[in-house]
């Protein structure tokens, strides 16, 4: 009979180097958080055993109990067999430098609107925020990040599910911050009062094409959140369209369309689009000052 893998794996690193080889023969995506299997594996093992990543080369010799070698055993297969993305099997995901639960109620976050949160917006921001909307919040990660980033600035974060509200202010009470951050019921801008300095916005995106195509691993992410239309662009428009009665004299609007830039670009040709560059990767995030969206509304 041959021999569970759990009975000869013994430290940290067979369990690394097991987990590694498994992820890649498998014939997973990796873009949830890491970009190989290598990465992937140490990120499940240092999970399972409790331990940063920075302690990583002291952990490397350490022994696995039973009850961590079966956890890992499972856990590698449900990763394997279901392409399930590790996040979800984990149940939380790091954003901005900062934790947080998801379930696959929610999108599992990767923004590359993250780095625009570090850079505080600029140079497009030409005030401090004192109210921020976070349209489409998902589990609440870039609203939570605002608010960590500016740390006088009230905070909405909204959302069409209800589950993913309820994801959202686990995330809220995890973070201490239901002081200044409040879960808003909306579809796009229909259930939003009121004015803010900032609105940032990760809203689905994917057109129907990539739609058709996408991995395994995303098709377990809800679909609500990712397709919008033919070109990908059905809410966008919905944002453009109502986001200047939303904003303040000097607000922003930040909205990401990845994939869709080009096609939004064709659609709204003579419209000023800033894209900002990543040092850290990433593109199909645009900015609009209030200003210029009440010219575009006006053009149309």
């Amino acid at each position: 009979m041959k021999r569970k893998p759990q009975k000869e794996l013994k430290t940290v690193r067979d369990w690394i180097r097991w987990s590694a080889t498994c992820f890649a023969r498998g014939d997973l995506f990796f873009g949830h958080g890491t970009n190989n299997a290598w990465d992937e594996a140490v990120a499940l093992v240092m999970w399972v055993v409790q331990q940063p990543f920075d302690r990583l080369e002291w952990v490397l010799d350490a022994k696995l109990v039973e009850a961590e070698k079966q956890q890992l055993a499972q856990l590698i297969d449900k990763r394997v067999q279901q392409h399930i993305p590790l996040s979800y099997l984990t149940g939380e995901a790091w954003f901005a430098g900062l934790k947080f639960h998801v379930t696959p109620d929610v999108l599992i976050p990767r923004s590359p609107i993250a780095e625009l949160i570090e850079r505080e917006f600029q140079p497009m921001l030409q005030q401090y925020p004192a109210k921020i909307l976070d349209l489409c919040t998902g589990s609440g990660c870039i609203g939570i990040a605002c608010a960590y980033a500016f740390e006088e600035a009230m905070v909405d974060i909204s959302d069409i599910s209800t589950a993913a509200l309820d994801v959202a202010q686990l995330n809220i009470a995890n973070h201490s911050l239901q002081d200044r951050v409040s879960t808003v019921e909306s579809d796009v801008f229909d259930g939003i009062t009121g004015q803010y300095d900032l609105i940032v916005s990760n809203p689905p995106y994917v057109d129907a094409q990539d739609m058709a195509s996408i991995p395994a691993e995303y098709q377990v992410e809800p679909r609500m959140a990712l397709e919008s239309g033919d070109d990908g662009l059905d809410i966008t428009r919905r944002i453009l369209a109502k986001a200047a009665h939303h904003l303040t004299e000097d607000g922003l609007l930040v909205v990401e369309v990845g994939n869709s830039w080009e096609a939004l670009e064709v659609s709204m040709p003579n419209v000023p689009f800033y894209w900002p560059e990543f040092e850290n990767g990433g593109h199909g995030i645009f900015m609009l000052t209030k200003q210029q969206l009440l010219e575009i509304n006006k053009a149309a």
